[in-house]
């Protein structure tokens, strides 16, 4: 067909937002896992999404790693997903960096087949980071972010392996038609925005941009650059997006920062603001909206509906 015609596009109503699913162990009350569990708990803790108002879902593999089901356990599943009328816009993964120095090979093996899962399923996005595991420190405090992690080494050699690795994912997303978000995460090479800017530039891959989560930066007791900076540097590059946020507090006199979660309207980041310019920027990816402490869920479905309320009300797309 040549010439244009109008085609809808997502508009406040029925833009996806998933739940994140970090408010969830992996591991049971009793003993085991929630990898082996049966359906009818999978559909237990589902529910929960339900009654919380969610329609889109992002596992997120720190609950349950559906690449690592077996076909009849995923099919079983997506069974329970689809009779609850939920959706998986995206898979996100946690901690599993494919540069790890002792499971980088695994996790990168892993991640092919995360990205042949996501799309078995009719996702369109995958989330990777080069974070590693919490630190001995980072377990032993109320807030991990305020101790110590796993840092990307300066090393030239593990920044192309990384690039190379990414790149390589990249290209299996883009031949089964999804899209590579890669989380921004301090003291890795996406720890700020120059850096991830270089990164993905790096990568040179279409189907491989940045989840902006902002929140993981400006949640630190150290330095940060301005958030509507770090937005401005990064947002050409956006894909799906971790969504939450932080008061912060500076005592220029002492030094001192302290930073708590918070509903994603009162925080530092303004969402208004950054929605309006990732949507100039042509975002078009669906949020993962996030919360760490108290009722994770609750504070969740809260930013999903402040989150609807800041979207476009309708929006005219033009295609070839």
């Amino acid at each position: 067909m040549s010439g244009t015609q109008p085609v809808k596009t997502w508009t406040r109503d029925n833009w996806p937002i998933a739940a994140a699913m970090i408010q969830y162990p992996n591991s049971l009350p009793g003993g085991g896992s929630v990898q082996d569990q049966s359906a009818e708990g999978w559909a237990s803790t589902l529910e929960d999404i339900v009654d919380a108002g969610f329609t889109d879902l992002d596992p997120t593999d720190s609950w349950l790693r559906l690449a690592d089901l077996s076909k009849s356990r995923l099919d079983e599943f997506m069974g329970v997903v689809s009779s609850l009328g939920l959706t998986i816009p995206a898979i996100s993964t946690s901690r599993r960096s494919v540069i790890d120095p002792d499971q980088g090979d695994a996790y990168l093996d892993y991640s092919h087949r995360v990205i042949d899962t996501a799309a078995g399923i009719g996702a369109k996005a995958v989330s990777f980071g080069l974070f590693g595991p919490l630190s001995p420190a980072q377990k032993q405090v109320l807030w991990f972010w305020t101790k110590p992690g796993v840092t990307n080494p300066d090393d030239p050699a593990t920044w192309q392996k990384a690039v190379s690795r990414i790149r390589e994912l990249g290209r299996h997303a883009a031949e089964v038609g999804l899209e590579v978000s890669l989380e921004m995460y301090e003291d890795t090479y996406l720890g700020t925005a120059d850096s991830a800017v270089r990164f993905v530039t790096e990568v040179d891959c279409p189907a491989v941009g940045l989840n902006l989560d902002l929140g993981n930066l400006i949640r630190l007791h150290r330095p940060i650059e301005h958030w509507q900076t770090m937005l401005e540097k990064t947002v050409p590059f956006a894909k799906y997006w971790h969504v939450k946020n932080y008061m912060r507090d500076e005592d220029p006199d002492s030094g001192s920062i302290v930073t708590m979660p918070t509903p994603m309207e009162s925080g530092l980041i303004s969402y208004r603001v950054a929605i309006k310019m990732a949507i100039a920027a042509g975002f078009n990816s669906a949020f993962l909206v996030e919360h760490y402490g108290g009722d994770g869920l609750s504070i969740c479905a809260r930013n999903r509906d402040y989150l609807r309320s800041i979207l476009p009300k309708a929006r005219l797309g033009l295609t070839p």
